[in-house]
């Protein structure tokens, strides 16, 4: 990485309804790239039809979404980032309406109607990591991150609450890890040593317990197969808010893991560069930019050139989102999902 400053995987909606990455979407990315980011990483892009989570996400599912990805690598690889696709399922938080079926969980859910995958179908969905993995390399991205956070399919089998499963994929913490270890595995397996291999996880919400995190993430760390940990945070100025680590600060928590050659990533407001700076003093290789990213396209390059760079605050107008290579179904998202971030 030319710096320290990774672009967050950010939903945005506009790509095609099939999955095909649009010229909007590219046209987004590669801003960021010839903006100065050093990790450019994708939206998540979902590697199952029916793990779909927003309209107009990007898909790598099939084979008809490597030709636009593959233009897509080769022009944020011409940069110089590093370019990164997020490997995605949404599990029960797969809206029935937009994947046409009944969504699928680690266990029932009654509360949004998801079912649970059987045996059979939780090894179909380790393999179809595995094949999007190596869609993506095959396309010439450098790395690939497997979502394993914010309560979507992997994060499901993860938290004990929701994982009921009484087959080798709930239980103990091993057990409602499997399913993330094994694709770990499988995609090393598959896919060539320069591929670069990263886990997002949450420390707390969507029934997951932060002390559980600690462990995956040792256990993760001790599998040799891992280049980049990047922990969403939420806030990174947040405390752990259960069981043992309770007061303590995330962060810290996370930092102080003995992690040899594996790079940590943090993600969580982290948006002034007196943020960035307080984030690699404390033992961050990392600094996650999400909203800010948004705002300011070369957002490292103004910050090389001014240490003082005061970045944007929202509200936004239009024009300015739209400068910064905001199309509009993605500007129509981040105006009804994020109160106060468009003004008119």
């Amino acid at each position: 990485m030319p710096n320290r400053l990774m672009l967050a995987p950010l939903t945005n909606c506009q790509s095609h309804t099939d999955g095909t990455i649009s010229d909007e979407e590219h046209r987004w990315l590669t801003m960021r790239a010839e903006g100065g980011f050093g990790l450019t990483m994708t939206c998540a892009s979902y590697v199952q039809a029916n793990g779909q989570g927003f309209p107009g996400q990007l898909g790598i599912f099939g084979a008809e979404h490597v030709p636009g990805l593959t233009q897509l690598a080769g022009a944020l690889n011409a940069t110089g980032t590093v370019s990164y696709i997020q490997l995605h399922h949404a599990g029960m938080r797969a809206p029935a309406d937009l994947i046409g079926q009944q969504p699928v969980c680690a266990s029932d859910d009654p509360k949004t109607g998801a079912r649970a995958l059987t045996t059979d179908e939780v090894v179909h969905v380790t393999a179809d990591f595995v094949a999007a993995a190596r869609r993506a390399e095959l396309a010439g991205f450098r790395g690939v991150e497997i979502h394993g956070a914010h309560g979507y399919l992997i994060g499901q089998f993860l938290a004990p609450e929701i994982n009921r499963r009484t087959d080798r994929y709930g239980g103990s913490l091993d057990d409602r890890s499997r399913l993330l270890f094994d694709i770990v595995a499988g995609i090393r397996a598959e896919c060539g040593p320069d591929l670069a291999l990263a886990v997002r996880l949450s420390p707390d919400r969507f029934g997951i317990v932060t002390e559980e995190m600690v462990e995956v993430f040792a256990r993760l760390v001790d599998t040799g197969d891992i280049d980049l940990i990047d922990m969403s945070l939420w806030d990174v100025h947040r405390v752990a808010a259960d069981g043992a680590l309770e007061g303590q600060p995330l962060l810290d928590v996370f930092a102080r893991i003995e992690r040899g050659p594996v790079r940590l990533a943090v993600a969580g407001q982290v948006y002034e560069p007196s943020d960035i700076r307080e984030v690699l003093d404390r033992g961050v290789d990392i600094a996650t930019l999400g909203r800010v990213g948004i705002l300011h396209h070369d957002y490292p390059k103004r910050l090389a050139a001014d240490p003082g760079f005061q970045p944007r605050r929202p509200p936004a107008t239009p024009d300015v989102l739209t400068a910064e290579g905001v199309s509009p179904a993605f500007l129509e998202y981040l105006t009804t999902r994020f109160a106060g971030f468009v003004t008119t």
